[in-house]
């Protein structure tokens, strides 16, 4: 065994080299497969046990994924407590957890343009400017529980976090959601229509997303009741959000009542929540 140490050195000394002259994706990619040959902590496991019942709805292999998922983002993502709150294990783990469901397919990335996680205990005020009609600009200021941004930041309310992993079937999970923000912005401003791989899945895409776009907003103008939040219809950036949030806790009624758009879904995270 003493005679394999120098070797065994030598291959991570060559590896670490060869990423290093790769550039920064090839070591990012070394980096991360150290990281997911760690063994899951235990202590990770009870809390995803106790705090997140859709963890164990997943089938074994969604399982794994999903810690390995944690890991890296857990290791790689800065959380940062706001409004004096304390950012704990449990916290990282929870926010990690929720938003690797997004990332259960073979290819998926680690939201590469997101730099900051900002934790606040509750709801937090963000200040805003619009211009009107006339070219006057108007300060507003609007009490969040999430938000989103392009400069590479998602910023969270730790009670809906916890809110959101507690009932994984009412359609409500306000890290679903940003993280879908994020995956939207990764290549611009979000404007529902993340980055699917292959051009020709876009004219799918916008021909079902549009027409069921379209469909959301007159529901809504006339008032009635469906399945898809109404906050969907704000514009097309929140449709895709809100749409990922019903995808993976109702899946079977939005595969039932909107299975075009359920397929969709399907295709672009990779995974089929009616199965779990």
């Amino acid at each position: 065994m003493t005679a394999l140490i120098p070797i065994l050195l030598f291959i991570a000394l060559a590896l670490a080299v060869a990423a290093w002259l790769g550039g920064p994706a090839a070591l990012a990619a070394w980096r991360r497969a150290r990281i997911v040959r760690r063994p899951f902590p235990q202590a990770w496991r009870e809390m995803l046990r106790r705090r997140m019942p859709a963890y164990a709805r997943l089938p074994a292999d969604l399982q794994w994924r999903l810690k390995k998922r944690i890991q890296v983002l857990v290791a790689e993502k800065p959380f940062i407590g706001c409004a004096g709150l304390d950012v704990s294990e449990e916290m990282r783990v929870l926010v990690a957890a929720q938003a690797a469901l997004l990332l259960l397919h073979d290819h998926a990335g680690y939201f590469p343009q997101l730099r900051q996680i900002l934790i606040y205990p509750g709801a937090f005020v963000v200040d805003r400017s619009h211009s009107d009609a006339t070219g006057l600009t108007h300060e507003t200021r609007r009490a969040l529980v999430g938000e989103s941004w392009q400069q590479g930041q998602v910023l969270l309310a730790w009670d809906e976090v916890l809110a959101g992993a507690a009932d994984p079937a009412d359609g409500r999970n306000v890290v679903v959601h940003e993280f879908a923000h994020q995956l939207d912005q990764e290549r611009g401003r979000a404007n529902g229509a993340p980055w699917l791989g292959r051009r020709e899945g876009y004219a799918r895409w916008a021909a079902v997303l549009g027409a069921e776009y379209a469909a959301l907003q007159q529901r809504v103008a006339r008032g009635e009741d469906g399945l898809i939040a109404p906050y969907g219809a704000t514009d097309p950036a929140e449709f895709f959000a809100v749409v990922s949030e019903h995808f993976f806790e109702q899946p079977t009624a939005l595969a039932q009542q909107h299975p075009a758009l359920y397929g969709e879904f399907a295709r672009y995270y990779g995974v089929d929540p009616v199965q779990w």
